[in-house]
């Protein structure tokens, strides 16, 4: 018992040595980072099912609230927003160890050669986690009574009245508010020019850079980046400029008070 109990006590203060080194921060950003990006592209991929239609929409958002009996995406939400909360703070604690180490502040300005993306990284975060909790508020949350009494009413006529959120709907009719729309396109922009840097920082830190392989990477930052904006905001622009309608709308009818909840995206 006192063995395991120095094994625990040397574990513990190796990972507190780990989180208080920069190589260790350095390493939490790259790796927290690498799951947000599987996060974003897994994401995308989902959303893209706007464009075969409400079924195939909200079929998937319904695959994934019933995952694990319901567990898996809450084990999913809890990884996300651990992985989240860690890139954010190892990345301000970094910021803060590096202009605490200046001699002077305005000495040597150490962003002089870094790129544009580099030197506005910590202000596009911020903007983005402004953004991300207005899109979770908006589409997860569903503070708006009329996107969350959605319902869809071909599935429940299908299946002997069991309820089933209109998820391609609710994607619909909120995206059709230009402002929602307009928050939302400049929100992922600013997550994807944070993201074409950070691609070639996670193969940095990770020690996967190299002089022959620098510029492929940071070709691939862009090239991820690119995919990802034009997957995300392929959606709400469709939307707001009629391209992409809802033909089925009136087959929505509001919420029943005997029908359950489900699928929220």
């Amino acid at each position: 018992m006192l063995m395991d109990n120095r094994k625990m006590n040397a574990l513990g203060k190796a990972c507190c040595q780990f989180w208080h080194s920069s190589i260790g921060k350095k390493i939490v950003v790259a790796v927290t980072g690498l799951m947000l990006v599987g996060f974003l592209i897994g994401h995308v991929a989902g959303n893209l099912l706007m464009f075969q239609g409400r079924d195939a929409m909200n079929g998937y958002a319904q695959f994934l609230h019933h995952f694990a009996h319901g567990w898996g995406i809450w084990f999913a939400r809890i990884g996300l927003l651990a992985a989240f909360v860690l890139h954010i703070v190892a990345t301000v604690a970094l910021v803060r160890r590096n202009r605490a180490a200046r001699a002077s502040r305005y000495e040597c300005d150490a962003t002089v050669q870094a790129s544009r993306g580099s030197r506005i990284m910590i202000w596009s975060g911020l903007t983005i986690l402004a953004f991300l909790v207005f899109h979770i508020l908006h589409f997860t949350v569903r503070i708006d009574p009329g996107l969350a009494s959605l319902q869809d009413a071909d599935y429940a006529a299908a299946h002997g009245g069991e309820a089933r959120h209109d998820t391609f709907a609710m994607v619909m009719r909120g995206f059709q508010n230009p402002l929602v729309s307009l928050f939302y396109i400049v929100g992922v922009t600013l997550l994807c020019s944070h993201l074409s840097h950070g691609v070639a920082s996670i193969f940095q830190t990770l020690g996967l850079r190299g002089k022959h392989s620098e510029r492929a990477i940071q070709r691939l930052g862009w090239v991820v980046a690119i995919a990802i904006w034009a997957g995300f905001l392929s959606v709400p622009v469709t939307i707001v400029t009629r391209l992409k309608k809802d033909s089925g709308a009136a087959a929505t009818t509001a919420v029943s008070p005997r029908a359950p909840a489900t699928a929220r995206r």
